[in-house]
């Protein structure tokens, strides 16, 4: 019943014709869902102060967000401030409802403005939603003592007053002066024109490049088999072991395995590299970097 309530479109309407509860008839009411989970009790404390919600949601309408939108996150945050009130507490449940209302509206519209995530943190929640409001301000207060800031004065200040760092002020300030573009749009109005992700430069490396990669890597394949050829067994299988596979094995599972101990198998392990290292600087010189 309580949630085919929030669903109707009504809601503003039932909203500004409902009750206005005085503070033992709240307290009642309260106690009736804590300690009997009695809905009817929960839609009318509820419906009593969805007044307030909607009040607090309209305040969130510059950022974009759908009315309708903000209104239902609004009652989500009533409906989860009546399931955590105390009424044993001694406050009333508005003043406690304003903090869950105000963080429900507050994280849907940090999820929706960009696609990009705005902020997490209680530091850059405080600068999405006061940036503006404190740059305004300090710029006329500097206005008025004859200052001229420039953009890093200001964020400088801006970081000062909130009480976060210089570095998340000109991140959110970036983030806030434009909406997302898609990539796919089109640089002009024309129909063929091109579309931003085709000026984007490519990276990757290009057929000629993967094909020297590929080969060099080849040779250099082969060159280390031949030198491992000339390693006895044992030696093979540690630096195979040690080198070659990720992630490595431990000097520790190898020695319980060959039943040596872990210096055992770290020296056996230096000698054959020590041999790999000669055979390459005899074989090729140009490699012998390789095993430095």
């Amino acid at each position: 019943m309580v949630q085919e309530f929030y669903t109707d479109s009504g809601l503003s309407r039932q909203a500004r014709r409902a009750e206005i509860l005085d503070a033992e008839t709240e307290l009642a009411l309260a106690r009736a869902w804590r300690d009997h989970r009695d809905e009817a009790a929960l839609h009318r404390l509820i419906t009593a102060y969805m007044r307030l919600a909607i009040a607090m949601a309209a305040k969130f309408r510059r950022y974009g967000a759908p009315m309708n939108d903000l209104i239902q996150e609004a009652s989500l945050g009533l409906m989860k401030a009546a399931s955590k009130f105390d009424p044993d507490r001694g406050v009333r449940f508005s003043t406690y409802a304003v903090w869950w209302i105000k963080a429900s509206i507050q994280d849907y519209v940090m999820r929706n403005w960009s696609l990009v995530r705005t902020g997490s943190t209680a530091g850059q929640k405080a600068l999405f939603f006061n940036l503006r409001r404190v740059q305004a301000r300090l710029d006329r207060e500097a206005a008025a003592a004859g200052e001229t800031l420039d953009s890093y004065q200001l964020c400088a200040r801006v970081a000062h007053e909130v009480g976060v760092s210089l570095a998340e002020v000109e991140m959110m300030a970036g983030r806030l002066s434009g909406s997302d573009a898609s990539l796919n749009a089109t640089q002009s109005t024309e129909d063929e024109g091109r579309e931003w992700i085709d000026a984007l430069e490519d990276d990757t490396a290009q057929a000629a490049e993967r094909f020297e990669q590929q080969h060099d890597h080849a040779r250099l394949r082969d060159w280390l088999v031949q030198a491992m050829g000339h390693l006895s067994e044992r030696e093979r299988h540690i630096v195979s072991e040690r080198r070659l596979i990720e992630p490595p094995r431990t000097l520790d599972s190898l020695g319980r395995e060959l039943g040596l101990s872990k210096e055992r198998v770290r020296q056996l392990e230096a000698a054959a590299y020590a041999k790999l290292r000669q055979r390459l600087k005899q074989d090729r010189p140009e490699l012998e970097h390789f095993l430095a």
